[in-house]
């Protein structure tokens, strides 16, 4: 039987969550079921492992949608779809589901996926408005958890027939519970909290910075472990400093192997604004931290309170504060809790059976060999 000729599409080989999820798939799909390439923007570090995987890296130089680039990468991408006859085209983010989509669409490609991993309120009013636009001119739109399936259906009016849901999964030979090692920087901590993830401004760390502020006077041997780059990173910092924070605080950069991070972390705390299904949490979960999460988004489909974790309510410091200070004072709590979304993860939440359920809706929408 021929193989699908399946070309995903994201903008940046890097770090990132979707990046990740991304990469992964792309890795373990069935290579005598589905001939995998992989489409992007810009390059990153995830680059190495698809070429590694023997996967087929196929570079569209779109520089900025506000440029001459968009057209010339569009009829570049044409031309790929026809000349190599893809059957598939699944966009993995916004501005691919945004450029990639459409000039599927223009080359007739016979099937074209979009994602959506986020809440869109997320995005510029322009950008939504073009990712609304592709709703309709795709055969199904892919999402990562129940909460975006609701968000598309209710408040973008998607028909829930185009709507399929895969969750994420997780690597379990990396991602494994494991007794807690302390790096050396981190030797003297008698309890870690800590969040591992891009530092934006929805992540909503200084929520946590707050709480952590709160309650780390009484508890000398607390340390805050914040792992990840991005735009909020400084103002992170500054905060640290104002909040007096700043000697119990451990700054440490975007990680590609986050795992060495999550064995130290004994409490993991997500304090998003928005999210949908996250990795970090997931693989917090996976590695044996004891997670609190806020309530929102994808966040309770993982944690369930007082099973798998606890949550607490979104951007109410004080109430994270209790949260941490229970698990603080309770290490058998902290186990029992921990044990549970290891468990969880391993049976619900793993790569395999996320490429399962993705095979399944490429194989939906797959010309009859």
């Amino acid at each position: 039987m021929t193989a699908v000729r399946l070309l995903m599409m994201v903008r940046e080989l890097g770090p990132g969550g979707t990046e990740r999820q991304f990469t992964e798939l792309a890795k373990a799909l069935d290579p005598s079921r589905f001939e995998v390439h992989a489409g992007y923007f810009r390059e990153g570090p995830r680059a190495e492992e698809l070429r590694a995987a023997g996967i087929r890296l196929v570079p569209v130089p779109v520089h900025s949608f506000l440029s001459p680039s968009v057209a010339s990468g569009a009829w570049m991408l044409r031309r790929y779809l026809r000349e190599h006859s893809i059957d598939i085209v699944h966009t993995f983010d916004s501005p691919l589901n945004s450029f990639g989509t459409p000039v599927a669409r223009w080359a007739g490609t016979r099937a074209v996926l979009s994602s959506q991993r986020a809440h869109r309120a997320l995005n510029s009013g322009m950008r939504w408005k073009l990712l609304r636009a592709t709703d309709s001119i795709v055969d199904a739109v892919v999402v990562n958890c129940e909460f975006i399936r609701r968000h598309l259906i209710e408040q973008e009016r998607v028909p829930g027939s185009r709507i399929r849901l895969c969750y994420n999964g997780i690597d379990g030979t990396r991602f494994f519970a494991a007794p807690r090692r302390r790096p050396a920087m981190l030797n003297e901590a008698e309890t870690i909290i800590g969040t591992v993830c891009v530092l934006r401004r929805e992540k909503d760390l200084t929520t946590l910075q707050k709480a952590f502020a709160s309650v780390a006077d009484a508890r000398p041997g607390l340390r805050l472990l914040i792992v990840g780059g991005g735009p909020e990173a400084e103002p992170l910092r500054e905060n640290a400093r104002a909040l007096g924070i700043e000697k119990q605080s451990v700054f440490v950069p975007a990680a590609a192997d986050v795992t060495e991070w999550l064995h130290a972390i004994d409490i993991f705390v997500l304090p998003s604004l928005s999210e949908a299904l996250s990795n970090s949490l997931m693989e917090a979960m996976g590695c044996g931290c004891t997670v609190i999460a806020s309530d929102v988004g994808g966040n309770p489909e993982l944690v369930e309170h007082g099973k798998t974790g606890l949550l607490f309510r979104a951007g109410d410091s004080a109430d994270l504060a209790r949260r941490i200070a229970e698990l603080v004072e309770n290490a058998s709590l902290r186990a029992a809790l921990a044990d549970a979304a290891a468990a969880r993860i391993r049976t619900d939440f793993s790569i395999e059976s996320s490429v399962r359920r993705m095979s399944e809706i490429y194989e939906e929408f797959a010309p009859a060999r």
